[in-house]
């Protein structure tokens, strides 16, 4: 999903909090969406680690499930690695990396595939996932039909280019603007193929063609974005939080994740997608308690 290192065995890892959540079941899909003035809850999604090699397997499925326990209430499942410099794979190299333990998970808890493959989100939609999110906005053109179709959660991303060459794309005037008017773009195709705008979760693309200073731009922005819409941020174990930590491997990047991930609940973050699950969930217990 996002500009981070490798983890795991052929899946890609990960969690998101919502601060301000409630939920409705619509088409069998839970729906989660902030509303105002209601009481804060944590809602974390757990990403599996994938790589570009390697299909996922049976402990990938069983380590998600656990990161269940520990707190996270979503799992999001890639097949795809999308850091920069990354090659696409094949769809079925993707499906046959993702489909068994979307199966395997859909039985456990809200499931949701990153991917920017419509043939990829048909398969998984049909074997149980809830939501898709998708990094490049919906520009497969049969994605945005199929999600309103669907009527499933949507999760549409920032990013220019693709990701062997996003970096290339880097360069901004005002990115808090631009990013917001581009993925304002994207969302407003989606719902005009069909997709209902309260399913539709935002996502800046922390990392996805956009250097440190644009990143901490868009941070310090939230309050402005989560006025107006559900906000996905995902900043866990990012390159940005290691230049500013000092910190060359993303395992040890925990810290800096941990205060992005604190500042995205302050500001009324929809999700925030992170990777240390039970770290996450005791950081915002006493968060939630100095609050009260």
């Amino acid at each position: 999903m996002r500009e981070e290192s490798r983890r795991g065995r052929g899946q890609r890892g990960g969690e998101l909090f919502s601060p301000e959540r409630s939920e409705r079941a619509q088409s069998g899909v839970l729906v989660h969406h902030p509303l105002e003035g209601e009481a804060r809850r944590d809602l974390l999604m757990h990403a599996g680690g994938r790589d570009d090699t390697l299909p996922m397997e049976g402990n990938e499925a069983h380590g998600a499930v656990a990161r269940l326990e520990e707190g996270a209430h979503a799992v999001d499942v890639g097949g795809e690695s999308t850091r920069p410099g990354a090659a696409p794979v094949p769809p079925e190299e993707e499906l046959r990396r993702v489909l068994p333990v979307v199966r395997s998970l859909a039985r456990e808890g809200i499931v949701s595939v990153d991917t920017r493959r419509a043939s990829v989100a048909r398969a998984v939609l049909d074997a149980g996932a809830h939501t898709i999110n998708d990094v490049s906005g919906g520009r497969d053109p049969e994605m945005l039909p199929l999600l309103a179709k669907a009527r499933c959660d949507v999760i549409l991303m920032h990013m220019r280019g693709v990701p062997a060459t996003m970096q290339e794309h880097a360069s901004y005037v005002d990115p808090v603007r631009e990013v917001w008017e581009e993925l304002g773009a994207d969302v407003a195709r989606a719902v005009d193929a069909g997709v209902d705008p309260s399913r539709i979760t935002w996502d800046p693309g922390l990392g996805f063609a956009k250097l440190l200073e644009h990143n901490l731009a868009i941070l310090r922005a939230l309050p402005a974005y989560t006025a107006e819409r559900s906000v996905l941020v995902g900043a866990s174990r990012k390159r940005f939080i290691g230049a500013l930590t000092g910190q060359e491997r993303a395992e040890d990047r925990l810290e800096g994740s941990l205060a992005v991930a604190l500042h995205a609940a302050a500001c009324n973050a929809a999700w925030v997608r992170v990777h240390d699950v039970a770290a996450t969930a005791r950081a915002f217990a006493v968060w939630k308690e100095v609050r009260a």
